[in-house]
């Protein structure tokens, strides 16, 4: 039988989201602690891999058991184990064809800015000491949804068969000294949320000009992006899947 898992995580000290050789990762901590639950190998697959140091508020993923699970025991057995900074919100018993990459249709990331220097956000946005112009921002991000390939905003050398996207929505909101970047599309290119603020920031700063930041979509060149910019500021927010699978799903 195959299930859904809803989870939120801290990336501050993990490696990220996939399991890695020599060291530490949320897949690999979740995995473990499923099997001894279980008391049968986990294998688990996310709906999208984070890099070093990126959260979640909200992330699924899928893994296979023989057994009949109950999602109420389940949950709370694995918060019981799992460390503070990862937590399992809920369990879904969906179709054995059912995957948690491939039938998600969209994905939202905020990333998070701080204007003011905050000992207790330094490990969840980005300190940024400058004053930056959101309107100019804001009007760099809503041309990302005339593109479908974002080669520019890739990182070298991935995996990755193509880069296109649907961008269905960018855009920059400001309360008090803190903004918040809110972006979603069907998928994502490894690095290429990061990347992109890197370059709206430098929109913001005066360094590039709005149409500059457009002739660097369009040239295709990953070489003409700006920097990226750094994970802590980084979340994976939300998840969506087609409403018949939803309705499929047996909730806790």
């Amino acid at each position: 039988m195959r299930y859904f898992l809803e989870i939120a995580y801290d990336g501050t000290r993990f490696h990220g989201w996939q399991v890695q050789p020599n060291a530490i990762s949320v897949q690999e901590v979740l995995d473990d602690s499923l099997s001894k639950i279980l008391r049968e190998k986990i294998s688990s697959t996310g709906s999208g891999r984070t890099d070093t140091g990126v959260h979640a508020s909200q992330q699924f993923i899928h893994f296979d058991s023989a057994q009949h699970l109950d999602p109420q025991q389940v949950v709370y057995r694995l918060n019981r184990l799992l460390p503070e900074d990862i937590s399992a919100y809920n369990l879904y018993l969906v179709p054995d064809e059912a995957h948690a990459r491939y039938d998600a249709f969209a994905r939202t990331y905020h990333y998070h800015i701080t204007l003011t220097k905050n000992p207790f956000k330094r490990y969840y946005a980005w300190y940024h000491n400058k004053p930056l112009d959101v309107e100019r921002m804001n009007e760099a991000a809503a041309i990302l949804l005339k593109y479908e390939d974002f080669t520019t905003f890739s990182k070298v050398k991935g995996d990755t068969k193509h880069y296109r996207c649907n961008m269905y929505e960018a855009v920059w909101q400001q309360q008090g000294d803190e903004l918040k970047f809110t972006i979603r599309a069907n998928r994502f290119l490894r690095g290429m949320v990061r990347l992109i603020v890197g370059a709206l920031v430098d929109v913001g700063r005066g360094k590039l000009t709005v149409a500059q930041f457009e002739q660097i979509i369009a040239s295709q060149d990953r070489s003409q992006a700006s920097g990226a910019a750094p994970s802590e500021g980084l979340y994976l927010a939300r998840v969506e899947y087609p409403e018949h699978l939803l309705q499929r799903i047996n909730p806790t």
